[in-house]
């Protein structure tokens, strides 16, 4: 018997190889005010973050603390431009769909910091939205990861007490602890599936 309830995934950098499609969307977004947001410093800095704390974080680092609150109001763009380039070309794998068909023993949730605007079309093009009990998407939560908020609330919409947490960032490997579950870390997501089948295949031995 298996000690999970359930599975909660992460899903930029986890479920999908959407990183750099995020970064370059807020890159493309963000340029008209000056910010020039080069990839090593969203990934060093910006991965894991709420869309809002990343144009905060953004705004200070470009010492344009005052302008934060123009700058958010290119995210609806931004939102717009992820939209189009992931229906477009969507950025989750085949073995990531069948990995998700092979886990019918386990209840499912996906628990993200991205909203539930970007994220339902991309499940949905690739077929895998229902397999999804639940979404805990950024509109859903008071607090972001690294709090436990998120992680909690998905457990609980589940009815479960034991889950197994699959983030790749810091703040969401936080998260998950903070809210009492095991965690898996994901390097990269094109691992994802591999790494998940041997943490399960080492829960039976």
């Amino acid at each position: 018997m298996s000690r999970w309830e359930a599975i909660l995934f992460d899903f930029d950098g986890v479920l999908a190889d959407s990183e750099p499609v995020h970064h370059a969307c807020w890159a493309e977004a963000l340029a008209p005010h000056g910010i020039d947001l080069d990839w090593e410093t969203y990934r060093n800095h910006c991965v894991g973050l709420s869309d809002r704390d990343l144009v905060d974080f953004v705004a200070a680092r470009a010492g344009k603390e005052a302008d934060a609150d123009r700058l958010w109001e290119e995210y609806p763009r931004k939102q717009e431009l992820f939209r189009q380039r992931v229906l477009a070309q969507p950025p989750i794998s085949l073995e990531v769909i069948r990995l998700l068909d092979s886990l019918d023993g386990y209840k499912l949730a996906l628990v993200s910091s991205t909203s539930r605007a970007e994220l339902e079309p991309v499940l949905y093009r690739a077929g895998i939205l229902e397999r999804f009990q639940t979404l805990v998407c950024s509109e859903d939560v008071t607090a972001f990861k690294p709090d436990p908020e998120p992680y909690r609330l998905a457990a609980a919409r589940l009815g479960v007490h034991r889950a197994l947490v699959v983030e790749d960032s810091e703040a969401g490997l936080a998260s998950g602890r903070a809210a009492g579950f095991e965690v898996l870390h994901i390097p990269e997501a094109g691992r994802m599936p591999e790494l998940v089948r041997a943490k399960l295949m080492a829960n039976f031995r």
